[in-house]
């Protein structure tokens, strides 16, 4: 059914959206063929939002992080032998060459879009959204992930640190359009996405 997703055809879409669960999504009306890219906080839930929103649009899911893994190794070892200098390069050659390309969902790193240069080529290609939580939430979800190779959270107070990081970014990601993820499930927050390209 997914070949139907997109092209104005209603449809269901069931897909396995990460958190546990498994959705069942109502998909139907057209989109432009432009980017759509989301990025927040780690723990805001991009990369299980952007895999269940790619699937029910039919379209190819790319997370950055993964890419920037498979291209360069582990993004730990790469802090610690290169530097976030070193990083944040990979993240705008990145950004250059998924901007050049149409009907992606991508999953960006949780700093990559504070460099004004890589937000400007992602708005240039499509539409923006920041996905919002809680420092609690952010925790809670890194946590059930099971993910403890995160380098800016290598802190004896994590939450503390959250909330820090994202009091820096504020300013960053409030020029992107937020979606809250507090108390939603992942079909909810894929509808809510939905509705916006689709209106």
């Amino acid at each position: 059914m997914a070949g139907v997703f997109g092209i104005g055809t209603p449809g269901w879409s069931t897909v396995n959206a990460g958190w546990g669960r498994t959705l069942v999504i109502m998909a139907g009306g057209a989109v432009a063929e432009h980017n759509i890219v989301l990025t927040g906080f780690m723990g805001s839930g991009k990369s299980s939002v952007g895999t269940a929103l790619a699937a029910v649009l039919g379209r190819r899911f790319v997370d950055t992080d993964a890419v920037i893994v498979e291209r360069h190794g582990p993004i730990p070892a790469i802090f610690a032998e290169h530097g976030e200098v070193a990083f944040r390069t990979h993240e705008r050659e990145l950004a250059d060459e998924l901007a050049d390309e149409t009907s992606l969902v991508v999953s960006t790193g949780g700093g990559m879009l504070i460099d004004p240069a890589i937000a400007e080529r992602f708005e240039s290609s499509g539409r923006v959204f920041c996905l919002t939580a809680a420092p609690g939430t952010t925790i809670a979800r890194v946590r059930a992930d099971g993910i403890v190779d995160r380098p800016l959270l290598d802190t004896a107070d994590p939450e503390a640190r959250v909330a820090e990081l994202l009091a820096e970014r504020s300013e960053a990601y409030a020029r992107f359009e937020a979606v809250p993820t507090d108390g939603r499930t992942v079909a909810e927050i894929v509808d809510d996405i939905l509705v916006r390209i689709r209106g």
